[in-house]
């Protein structure tokens, strides 16, 4: 069954689904550039940090436009730098697009996730008029449009005792404080955008800031052989005396001026706030009725041994150790519920199974117990244990004629549901999201962790590994769960022909032995 959160973004979602398919066709999970959205936006901060230091060398306020030809005549330096600062710069705003988009299909932008979506929204507010004030920097024809239009706008708010049009019409020269100022304000929102990057990550545990080696130096190296191959070049510098004429504009930071160019500015204020209310209110409009929305993680105190795991499990610090208060000694785990965004991650890391939102894991095994009596589980048959936000959740013919065990997150399954499915049915496939595309975070990891690398709460040695199969499969790609499901079938009928045939020689064997002793008793 879908999520409700995806239900209601149904249309996105899919188009989303369909794309992360395609490029971990491509690219492979771990280097799919759509899930690592957010750490490219940081990565191209920190290039924009130092290709912006560069060109600050060179750039004079009192002749902006000569300062930037020259940096622009280094052909072995300066001209591919700043293409790379300005293709960077495109290229941060689409990824964080890409990002936001990403959250909020994907039902992340309410409840305690609310502040990393208004701190991202903050963070993008910053890198879009960092951008608009460094083009206007350049202060060439499209500078000049950009700075036009900017103060039509302005001059519409009471706030300023002197239209700031005026300083636009000719009559003088443009004042130095004006490129001051714009140099100021591209300095300085830098500083804001890292404090606003601390506070977006500020409730995730072990947060990813940026992409793996390869995908990031594949991102720099693609936009430098952009910026070598395809220089910037310089516009006509701006004259205050002549109109604009055609102009070639940054499409990613001046997409707005064709929209508003020619209407009346308190339109344009009237449907930018209304806009920025829409987007910034989406953790209220966008949360599920409160009837619906998923209960927060509790402990029994009663069956905790102190041992920490859910602590370091969760992905957003929302539990910590406290000391215990019903006479026994040590700590005890309390879940903070302001931080718990409902993940389930503590259900599969408690041993005893004493922490879960509104279920534990003895909930867990009571349900795949009832589930298998329901469904009539035999060692003929492979059961499927399918996150609902994986292929197994949103295509049931990628089940193969599998029995599907369905869960919230594959990070939830505690690995003693795993034990007893496995003893009751051929094998057990779990079908998980992709690593990096987990709605827990670290559900897919922390899954593996457990099954395969005796992370605590681990399945036990005891359990034979070969009937266990982990398949990280997205919601678009259920051929290739598809195909897991009857591949790991194949081999379960294989194994349960092999264990047939050991068991036929073991009851030869016997009975030969049997024999032998009987003909020795005889001869005796």
């Amino acid at each position: 069954m879908q999520p409700s959160g995806v239900r209601a973004r149904r249309g996105g979602w899919r188009a989303l689904t369909w794309l992360d398919a395609r490029a971990n066709g491509l690219f492979g999970s771990r280097y799919n550039p759509l899930y690592q959205s957010g750490a490219i936006v940081v990565a191209l901060l920190a290039v924009l940090l130092a290709t912006g230091l560069y060109l600050l060398l060179f750039y004079r306020l009192g002749a902006p436009w000569a300062s930037v030809a020259r940096i622009t005549d280094q052909a072995f330096l300066g001209r591919w730098i700043r293409g790379l600062h300005r293709f960077a710069s495109d290229a941060a705003v689409v990824a964080a697009a890409v990002h936001a988009l990403r959250m909020f299909v994907q039902d992340r932008s309410w409840g305690p996730r609310a502040l990393a979506w208004v701190s991202g929204l903050a963070l993008v507010a910053a890198i879009l008029v960092c951008g608009w004030t460094g083009l206007v920097m350049v202060w060439d024809t499209p500078a000049q449009v950009l700075a036009m239009e900017g103060a039509r706008l302005l001059d519409a708010l009471p706030i300023f005792s002197e239209p700031i049009g005026r300083a636009f019409v000719g009559e003088r020269p443009l004042p130095s404080a004006f490129f001051f100022l714009n140099l100021f304000a591209h300095i300085a929102l830098p500083i804001g955008v890292g404090l606003l990057v601390w506070l977006h990550v500020a409730r995730v545990a072990r947060p990813v800031l940026l992409p793996p080696k390869r995908l990031l130096w594949a991102v720099v190296g693609g936009l430098t052989a952009l910026a070598v191959l395809r220089p910037l070049w310089m516009a006509p510098q701006a004259d205050l005396l002549r109109l604009p004429g055609e102009t070639r504009l940054d499409f990613f930071y001046a997409f707005w001026l064709p929209l508003v160019r020619g209407v009346p500015a308190w339109t344009v204020w009237a449907a930018g706030v209304a806009l920025v209310g829409a987007v910034v209110s989406v953790p209220l409009w966008a949360r599920p009725a409160r009837s619906r929305r998923p209960a927060r993680s509790l402990v029994n105190e009663r069956l905790c041994t102190g041992c920490e795991q859910c602590m370091l499990d969760c992905p957003y610090g929302a539990i910590s150790m406290v000391p215990r208060t019903d006479g026994r000694p040590g700590l005890v785990a309390r879940v903070n519920q302001d931080l718990c965004v409902s993940c389930g991650i503590c259900i599969g890391s408690c041993a005893p199974m004493g922490v879960g939102p509104g279920r534990t894991g003895r909930d867990q095994l009571a349900a795949a117990r009832a589930f298998a009596e329901r469904a009539e589980i035999g060692r003929a048959d492979v059961v499927v244990l399918g996150c609902e936000w994986s292929a197994a959740g949103v295509s049931p013919g990628a089940l193969a004629g599998a029995h599907l065990f369905p869960v919230p997150c594959a990070g939830n399954v505690h690995t003693s549901v795993i034990e007893y499915l496995v003893r009751r049915a051929g094998g057990v496939v779990v079908a998980a999201c992709r690593a990096r595309d987990c709605r827990g975070r670290e559900g897919a990891t922390w899954l593996e962790q457990r099954v395969h690398h005796g992370r605590e709460a681990e399945l036990q040695e005891r359990v034979d590994r070969r009937r266990v199969r982990i398949v990280h499969a997205s919601a678009g790609e259920a051929r290739l769960l598809r195909d897991a499901v009857r591949g790991f079938a194949a081999e379960m009928a294989e194994l349960r022909r092999e264990e047939a045939e050991e068991a036929l020689d073991v009851v030869a064997l016997c009975r030969a032995v049997g024999a032998d002793a009987r003909s020795e008793g005889a001869a005796s």
